[in-house]
């Protein structure tokens, strides 16, 4: 017998409606299509680009992209309809005595829903998605240039996107489990479909410290089960809280081992020593994708899983975060130091450690959702920086692919672009500024002082202090490459060991694709230093 939908239901601060459920004893329920359309459309497209591949002639390949574009648009689109009403959750359970009362969407009181669409997974299913449809919108003319084999790419790179999408709408631990891995083993394959050689080292450092990750986490989260007799995260919240005192160092060591499993993901330090070789051996599109929607899915799990399943631990994970955050955004910035501009692949290894920075600055809010009032909701720091991120970093990577054409390009291989390429130059010197927080680039300032603001609100002054002094170092190696666009164009060939100086070829115009990508995302950041408040529209108000 199909379950009925349950009228609205107050769990703390978020209201329930259209909650489809299972009578008891029923093991069918009626499925709300409309709240799991985003990754829904993202995977049907997945299976559609993989079986039209099968079938379609190769000089019509590139259609399989511009239908991967198309299904990203669409899933996007398809998030409209969940924006301003109450949350809408299904796949629910009841408790096991079989009452009929409405699970909440935490997962508390022993019932609970796997997927819910509210605020917080509303705002990052769009930083997935959009950063995914940059990325295809990107990799058009990648696939062609470097004759990667279209119907796996596009395939792969929807799969991926699918997992990143169904994270933040997860709500237990199996849930996001499966959504991760659905996110990261794609993911592999797309780093390893360049034939340099690079490619197959690069995967391979990839896959194997991401399998080793998976496994720490999957033994944290089966500790956290022991302990807690859940996997509902609001239950497990409840069952820590809860659990005998013989269990509570088991309990406690499998929260170590989860958040050990999601920093890996978001890149923290000491959990990122894939980064500058994976994404330098990895097309330049995919290396982009990865920075972004692969950061953003990490940290939507980290997120779940402190604010909500280890609750009663708050004050522990949230001074582990702080440390992490400042430890990582001062390794990012060292190793970013570190790259010389005259070598090989520094274009990429220095986006690729300044990332790992970035990385640090979004954990701030984290840690601050640890000593945070209940009343204040720091996430929405984390999930306002991690838009503008999102946005100016694809747009960086986006400029180097069009100029590099591959990733070995050198920072110097930019030397003097302004004077070839006005227009490119000054979006990536855009793009820089942004990642620096310094005018033009409004909104990447405006994204670091509501970051800053967080950490000092929760009274993490000492963190305050160690992120403004990271993003003073940091002006360093931006401001450099930023002067490198307009420094004159040198007349000398290049040096022996530096790499491909396609600066100075003769410069080819930018496929019509690959300059409307890029305008694009210039505008979209644009606009938003001219009216930052737009973001906080997006991510205002409580998140969950």
């Amino acid at each position: 017998m199909l379950g009925t939908a349950l009228g609205s239901h107050s769990t703390g601060q978020t209201t329930v409606t259209s909650l489809a459920v299972a009578n008891p004893g029923s093991l069918i329920q009626s499925v709300d299509w409309v709240a799991i359309a985003p990754p829904l459309i993202a995977a049907l497209a997945a299976l559609a680009v993989l079986v039209t591949d099968l079938f379609l002639p190769a000089r019509h390949k590139r259609w399989l992209g511009r239908l991967t574009a198309a299904a990203l648009a669409l899933a996007i689109a398809s998030l409209l309809p969940l924006i301003g009403g109450s949350p809408r959750a299904t796949f629910c359970v009841q408790n096991v005595t079989g009452a009929t009362d409405t699970p909440s969407i935490s997962g508390a009181a022993g019932g609970g829903c796997s997927y819910v669409a509210d605020h917080f997974a509303l705002v990052f299913q769009l930083l997935a998605l959009g950063g995914a449809l940059i990325a295809a919108l990107l990799s058009a003319h990648t696939v062609e240039r470097e004759e990667l084999p279209g119907g796996e790419y596009w395939f792969l790179l929807l799969s991926s996107a699918t997992g990143a999408a169904l994270l933040p709408a997860s709500r237990d631990l199996a849930t996001l489990v499966i959504a991760l891995e659905v996110a990261s083993l794609p993911a592999f394959a797309l780093v390893a479909l360049r034939r340099d050689g690079r490619g197959a080292e690069a995967a391979l450092k990839f896959f194997l410290s991401s399998v080793t990750a998976t496994a720490v986490m999957l033994l944290g989260i089966g500790f956290v089960y022991a302990a807690s007799g859940s996997l509902h995260l609001g239950a497990v919240a409840t069952g820590l809280e809860h659990a005998p005192a013989q269990l509570k160092p088991l309990a406690e060591a499998g929260a170590v081992l989860t958040l050990a499993g999601f920093a890996f993901k978001v890149a923290a330090v000491p959990f990122h020593f894939w980064v500058p070789d994976t994404y330098t051996g990895a097309p330049l599109p995919v290396a982009g994708y990865l920075s972004v929607v692969g950061k953003a899915a990490g940290l939507a799990g980290l997120a779940l899983v402190t604010t909500i399943a280890f609750r009663p631990y708050a004050h522990t994970w949230g001074l582990v975060l702080a440390v992490l955050a400042a430890v990582t955004m001062t390794v990012g910035n060292a190793g970013a130091l570190r790259q010389r501009f005259d070598t090989r692949y520094s274009a990429v290894r220095l986006l690729a450690w300044s990332s790992v920075g970035q990385a640090g600055y979004l954990l701030v809010p984290l840690a601050a959702a640890g000593y945070a009032p209940t009343t204040t909701d720091p996430l929405g720091a984390t999930a306002a920086y991690a838009l503008i991120y999102g946005v100016v970093n694809l747009g960086a990577f986006g400029v180097v692919a069009a100029v590099g054409r591959r990733s070995e390009a050198g920072v110097d291989d930019f030397r003097g672009l302004f004077a070839r390429r006005r227009w490119t130059a000054l979006a990536l010197a855009f793009f820089l500024l942004c990642l620096a927080g310094l005018p033009p680039g409004v909104i990447g300032l405006f994204g670091k002082v509501v970051v800053f603001r967080a950490a000092v609100d929760a009274g993490l002054g000492w963190l305050a202090v160690v992120m403004a002094v990271n993003v003073v170092v940091a002006l360093y190696y931006y401001l450099r490459w930023t002067g490198v666009l307009f420094a004159p164009a040198p007349d000398a060939a290049p040096a022996e060991g530096a790499g491909e100086r396609t600066a100075t070829a003769p410069e080819r115009r930018l496929p019509v694709s690959l300059t409307a990508t890029l305008g694009l995302t210039a505008s979209v950041a644009v606009v938003l230093s001219v009216a930052p408040q737009l973001v906080l529209q997006v991510v205002g108000g409580s998140l969950f």
